[in-house]
């Protein structure tokens, strides 16, 4: 009887040194998923312009429906308000554009025939303030005509009102982009039904509730700057006017649009145009367009984006700051744009779940700001922006 279960006891062995039957199937599925990733990356690098093109148009189409649905509940087809809205569009960019290149073009040939007397200043000022004798002959030389700089900018002049080789690609970009944004405004509605067609009921009611949003809190973004690039445009017009700027109307709307919708650093980045040719025209007059940008910063600052923003998007500065930050490291200067709209509505979407309590007593909750002591901006009265309209 011994023998016999020691027997059975080794035929028994192999069985559990045998490989469990999971272990080969666990293995080929994580081969799998190693390919499946590996081949994602590889389609997201090649596919990246595409896939940029895709969010620009999402973007878009977010931020003309709203346009385009109030001309729809107004009898107008959807198609016939989707064209609409693009001409309107295309004629602010192209008018824009064209203002600019004018400006441009027109500042760097005043910049070529002034540089000699320029130089030629600087040359006596060093001598007279601190007796250092400096030689700008060779470089005064290379801007008068014939002279490689004054040949250079000359080119760089004339290109900027001109259609070089090199806007054939961004034309086509361009056009591609308009494409896809035609047809997610004009089908909009289509594409809803199709996407929601495939989905459960409850997770239809996510998708819509997301996709509301988006356009709620982009349309809101769109409509907020829009207002703001226009006080912006204004009231420049009237100081560049008044201060005698060259070319008011096209610095105007360089500063009201650049300030607006280049986040974080276009307010900088706007004021410095129209100070540079000031400077180039007249000295004086360049710190007088320097006291406006930056007086006009802090109304807006503090009077009109805060009450602009209150009823379209409210997002917290930093949080911008940090959007914007992480957009440009994934896309380059189409995710900085995308950034602010698309954390706004990331944010809207998420408060939506999130349950909020009543605060306890502490401290650390109060700002201090009165001069009682009492907090004069309680959370508790101002709810984090849940996408939802405010009583």
């Amino acid at each position: 009887m011994a023998s016999e279960a020691r027997r059975r006891a080794e035929l028994r062995l192999p069985e559990r040194d045998r490989m469990p039957r999971w272990v080969p199937r666990a293995i080929g599925l994580l081969m799998a998923a190693v390919v499946g990733l590996a081949t994602a990356a590889w389609l997201i690098d090649k596919l990246r312009d595409l896939l940029v093109v895709l969010l620009v148009s999402l973007f878009l189409s977010f931020a003309m429906e709203p346009a385009v649905n109030w001309l729809a509940r107004r009898g107008w087809k959807r198609g016939l308000g989707t064209a609409v809205v693009f001409l309107a569009f295309t004629v602010a960019v192209a008018g824009f554009v064209a203002a600019m290149a004018s400006v441009l073009a027109d500042q760097i040939t005043k910049l070529i025939d002034a540089a000699p007397g320029y130089l030629a200043d600087i040359e006596r000022w060093a001598d007279d303030q601190f007796s250092i004798q400096i030689s700008t002959d060779d470089l005064r030389a290379q801007f008068t005509e014939g002279g490689s700089a004054a040949s250079l900018l000359g080119d760089v002049a004339g290109n900027l009102v001109s259609v070089g080789s090199t806007v054939v690609n961004v034309a086509i970009q361009m056009l591609t982009v308009a494409l896809f944004t035609f047809y997610l405004v004009a089908d909009g509605p289509r594409l809803r039904r199709l996407v929601c067609s495939a989905l459960a009921p409850a997770r239809q009611a996510a998708v819509m509730r997301g996709w509301e949003l988006a356009i709620d809190k982009t349309g809101g973004y769109i409509y907020s700057r829009t207002l703001l690039a226009m006080a912006a445009f204004l009231v420049h017009w009237a100081a560049f006017a008044i201060i005698g700027v060259p070319f008011p109307i096209p610095l105007a709307m360089w500063v009201g649009v650049l300030s607006q919708f280049v986040p974080v650093v276009g307010t900088y980045l706007a004021g410095l145009l129209p100070l540079l040719i000031a400077l180039l025209d007249e000295p004086i007059s360049a710190l007088w367009v320097a006291v406006v940008v930056l007086a006009y910063q802090q109304i807006e600052n503090y009077l009109l984006a805060p009450r602009v923003t209150a009823h379209t998007m409210n997002i917290h500065p930093a949080v911008a700051f940090g959007a914007v930050l992480v957009g440009a490291a994934l896309l380059g200067s189409a995710g900085a744009l995308l950034a602010v709209p698309a954390a706004a509505t990331v944010q809207a979407f998420v408060s939506t779940y999130i349950k909020r309590h009543e605060l306890i007593e502490s401290e650390l909750f109060e700002t201090h700001e009165d001069e009682d002591g009492e907090d004069a901006a309680d959370d508790t009265d101002n709810p984090v922006d849940t996408g939802e309209p405010q009583a």
